[in-house]
């Protein structure tokens, strides 16, 4: 019962994640060349510093995120930090490689290739 339990949350974690970031050419631009990343903690992260129009539109998705696991935390009964944290499993492995990403550590790194990128609450 807890595997389904646990296979809802991540299912409902991707349905969060992935349409925050539909198709912005601008964080697309920010993500490919490494002035962005995805972070442990389910959001977007600066790397290095940000034109203003970059830090305005990462902040814009994370207040989108933030909402999105809100309600879906509410939901599903756990507190929103570890709806946020599930869900940064799945984003964290799906990032492409020659991006930057960050785990609990707080060190930036970039992906290299296939790899396996997951903090280690990640199951």
């Amino acid at each position: 019962m807890i595997r389904i339990a646990n296979i809802a949350i991540v299912a409902a974690a991707l349905a969060v994640a992935v349409p925050v970031l539909a198709a912005d050419p601008l964080i697309d631009e920010a993500l490919a060349s490494g002035t962005i990343g995805e972070q442990w903690d389910g959001y977007l992260g600066f790397v290095a510093s940000p034109s203003a129009d970059v830090k305005s539109a990462v902040d814009a998705i994370n207040i989108k995120r933030r909402a999105s696991y809100t309600q879906v935390a509410a939901a599903r009964n756990v507190t929103v930090d570890q709806f946020a944290q599930t869900t940064a499993c799945q984003t964290l492995r799906a990032v492409k490689p020659g991006r930057a990403y960050k785990l609990q550590d707080g060190s930036w790194r970039t992906r290299q290739g296939a790899e396996a990128i997951a903090p280690d609450y990640c199951g």
